[in-house]
């Protein structure tokens, strides 16, 4: 068994005990799973030791993203371990404890002032408001992208005892805004291409978990038809639903394939990586629509209910469908970004980023 294989076989035992739930403004997260991650050492995989993370490559981080989303956990870990923890190291800023959850947010309406109090270069104070921030009211730190005077800057504010709205996608997790009145942080300028990274970095981020989410429902689908019976026989049976099936199966392995190569990208410094993580995720977009639509019709009534399973993940992949920048976003971006070299330099583009 591989040093992989064991990490996502622990998180695995982790999620048995337990049970997924639909976050509300009573309970906004799954802190107790959080803290057996974190006493495992997990919520700093793919974070440098010397920076005071647990060590392990991107991969390891992906593995454990994947994981946690097929057993809908409850928890900031794919914004702590794929964008906040990352974006924190790249920028040559203290990364705060790993047991402490990270989050992030874009904040174009924040706004990031120089100090000038004599703490020295990298000290700021952040005035705005951020919206849409992923789990407010649960992670400690928050990673924002604010506006400066010289220029884009990356920030690190300590966000525990703030008050956050109690809005919410329509999986309930927390999505509240926060009010950031000359708030001190600590922070880094940015170019222009590291703001297009961290960006590709958000879809990214997404594109893992529609991923997975889209992988988990498709299995649950695939075991129910192939236990339910109707008319006598099992609906795996009739072929109108092995052709639902092989619709969905197509679907997932085409997000698969698209996720996989970002994945690498990023993993590999390659510069085509934006174009890779746009691709991912317009096309994990536009399987959402077509996986949760038949998986739903698959199991007929039951799998509207709220008792069963399945609803935990389609309403993830209705929600996380929309974030990190609409299909129509990214769809620009790669054309763009495939266009960039003239009408000769298209075809070679376009294999290098799909």
């Amino acid at each position: 068994m591989s040093d992989q294989d064991l990490v996502v076989e622990t998180v695995r035992g982790l999620l048995a005990k337990h049970e997924p739930f639909d976050p509300t403004p009573e309970r906004r997260w799954d802190a107790p799973l959080w803290t057996a991650l974190a006493e495992n050492g997990l919520t700093g995989v793919g974070l440098p030791e010397e920076a005071g993370g647990s060590g392990g490559d991107l991969a390891d981080a992906v593995a454990i993203v994947r994981t946690l989303t097929a057993g809908a956990g409850a928890v900031p870990v794919a914004e702590h371990l794929l964008f906040a923890g990352p974006a924190v190291v790249a920028a040559d800023l203290d990364l705060p404890p790993v047991e402490e959850p990270m989050t992030f947010a874009l904040g174009p309406a924040v706004t990031a002032h120089a100090s000038d109090d004599g703490d020295g270069p990298g000290r700021f104070t952040l005035s705005g408001t951020v919206t849409d921030v992923a789990w407010s009211g649960a992670a400690r730190h928050l990673v924002v992208l604010a506006a400066g005077a010289a220029g884009p800057v990356l920030a690190l504010v300590d966000v525990a005892g703030s008050e956050a709205t109690d809005a919410a996608n329509l999986a309930g997790e927390p999505r509240g805004s926060l009010v950031l009145d000359d708030v001190a942080a600590s922070g880094a300028l940015l170019t222009s291409a590291q703001v297009d990274e961290l960006k590709a970095r958000f879809a990214l981020t997404r594109s893992v978990q529609l991923a997975a989410a889209l992988e988990q429902v498709l299995a649950w689908t695939v075991q129910y038809a192939g236990e339910r019976q109707q008319f006598g026989r099992a609906l795996a049976k009739f072929q109108a639903i092995q052709m639902e099936l092989a619709e969905m199966a197509g679907e997932v392995t085409a997000v698969t394939a698209l996720t996989d190569a970002a994945v690498q990208a990023l993993a590999h410094g390659d510069a085509t990586f934006p174009l890779a993580a746009a691709a991912a995720k317009v096309r994990a977009g536009a399987a959402v629509e077509v996986v949760a639509r038949l998986a739903h019709q698959v199991h007929g009534a039951i799998g509207f209910t709220q008792e069963h399973k399945l609803h935990h993940l389609t309403k993830r992949l209705w929600s996380w469908r929309d974030e990190a920048g609409s299909e129509l976003y990214w769809s620009r971006v790669l054309a763009e970004g495939l266009l960039a070299e003239g009408p000769d330099g298209l075809w070679p583009a376009l294999t290098r980023a799909v």
